[in-house]
C-alpha cells in the first residue's frame, strides 16, 4: 500500500471498547497497560500480514540481515508501548517518565533572537514526548497534521487533552500553509514529520538504507517557504517511559534557489534521509512507518507485502497507522 493509499483509510475500531480500554488503563495504571499490549502485539504479529512484510524490509535494512520474527515483534511492542505512552502523556500523568532532553540550546538560541523556527521530525519513537516538553516553552508550538483519516481512536485521545486541537495546524485545510508562515513569523515553532506523504504528493527519491526511497517534498517546500531556521527532532524510545528527546540544527535557512530548484530540494531531502538513516541504525526499533515505504523492496522476506489496508499494532479494532505529529506516534 502506498501512502497515498493509506490516506484515504480511516481509524478502525470502535469508540466503546476502545474507551473502556483506555479507561481501565488510566485507572488501573501503566502496569496494566504493559500487560494488556502483550497479546496484542501477539495478535497483531499472526493476523497482520502487511504490516508485518514491512516491518521484515525495514529491519532487515537496517540491522544488513534477514530480520528474524521476534525483531519484528520487538517492532510491533515498541511502536503498541510508544502508543499507550501517549495516552499518559497527553492525559498529563508524567509520573514514572524519565524524560531527558539533548540539544535544547539549538532551539534557545534561535528563540533568544526573536524568531520562530521549524521543528522537522519523522516517526521515529515518539512526538507526543516533545509535545510534554513542549508544554514549558517560551513560546507556542504548533503541529502540523494530517486528521482526515482520524477516527474514534484520535477522538478520544483528543479528549484526555482538551486543547491540544487548537495548537494542531491541519495538513490540506484552506489557510494551512498561511497559518503556519504566520506563526513562524510571531516568534513561534511550528514542527511536522517528513517521513510520509499525506495526500499522495509530490516525493523526491533519494537513498535510504540502501535503497531508493521516495520523500514527500512537501515539508521541504514549507520549511523554505518560511525562511526560518530549521531544527531536527527525535523522541527517541529507549526504554520502558523512558525517551530521549534530541535536537539537532539542519539550516539556517533551507534554500531553494530558482534557477536550481530540483536539484536544491534533492539536497535538502537527501540530507535529512541520510539524518534519519543515522537515528534508524542507531534506534532500529523506534521507526514506525508499517507499510512498503520502499515499493519494490529488494529486501523483503518470506511475507510479501500484499495491496490493501495495514493494519499496525495499536489497540483493538485495527487502528491504522498515521502521523501523529506533527506524531509535529
Amino acid at each position: 500500500m502506498t501512502t497515498a493509499a493509506w490516506t484515504k483509510q480511516v481509524e478502525g475500531g470502535s469508540a466503546l471498547p476502545l474507551r473502556a480500554l483506555l479507561w481501565l488503563v488510566l485507572r488501573l495504571g501503566a502496569p496494566l497497560g504493559a500487560l494488556v499490549l502483550l497479546p496484542l502485539t501477539a495478535w497483531y504479529l499472526a493476523t497482520a500480514g502487511a504490516a508485518r512484510a514491512a516491518s521484515r524490509d525495514y529491519l532487515g535494512r537496517v540491522l544488513g540481515r534477514p530480520a528474524r520474527l521476534a525483531e519484528v515483534a520487538r517492532h510491533f511492542h515498541g511502536f503498541a508501548c510508544a502508543v499507550l505512552d501517549r495516552v499518559f502523556l497527553l492525559a498529563g500523568r508524567l509520573d514514572g517518565f524519565d524524560i531527558r532532553i539533548e540539544g535544547l540550546e539549538h532551539v534557545l538560541a534561535v528563540l533568544a533572537r526573536g524568531q520562530g523556527c521549524v521543528l522537522l521530525g519523522a516517526h521515529l519513537g515518539s512526538f507526543e514526548v516533545l509535545r510534554s516538553v513542549a508544554r514549558h516553552s517560551p513560546v507556542p508550538v504548533r503541529a502540523m497534521m494530517y486528521r482526515r483519516n482520524a477516527g474514534a481512536l484520535t477522538a478520544l485521545l483528543d479528549r484526555l487533552s482538551p486543547g491540544l486541537r487548537e495548537s494542531v495546524i491541519e495538513i490540506g485545510e484552506p489557510g494551512s500553509m498561511l497559518r503556519a508562515r504566520e506563526a513562524v513569523e510571531r516568534g513561534e515553532i511550528v514542527g511536522l514529520l517528513a517521513d510520509r506523504s499525506p495526500r499522495g504528493e509530490k516525493t523526491v527519491a533519494v537513498p535510504f538504507l540502501g535503497s531508493p526511497a521516495g520523500f514527500p517534498a512537501g515539508p521541504f517546500i514549507l520549511a523554505a517557504s518560511m525562511a526560518a531556521p530549521v531544527v531536527l527532532f527525535q523522541g527517541l524510545r529507549t526504554g520502558p517511559r523512558r525517551y530521549t528527546v534530541r535536537f539537532e540544527p539542519f539550516a539556517e535557512r533551507l534554500a531553494l534557489r530558482r534557477a536550481s530548484r530540483a536539484e536544491d530540494l534533492r539536497g535538502w531531502v537527501g540530507r535529512y534521509a541520510a539524518a534519519l538513516e543515522a537515528a534508524c541504525r542507531a534506534h532500529p526499533f523506534n521507526w514506525f512507518n508499517f507499510f512498503p515505504f520502499w515499493e519494490h523492496g529488494q529486501h523483503a522476506g518470506p511475507d510479501a507485502a500484499p495491496s490493501g489496508p495495514v493494519a499496525s499494532p495499536v489497540l483493538p479494532g485495527g487502528a491504522l497507522d498515521r502521523p501523529g505529529p506533527a506524531r509535529a506516534g
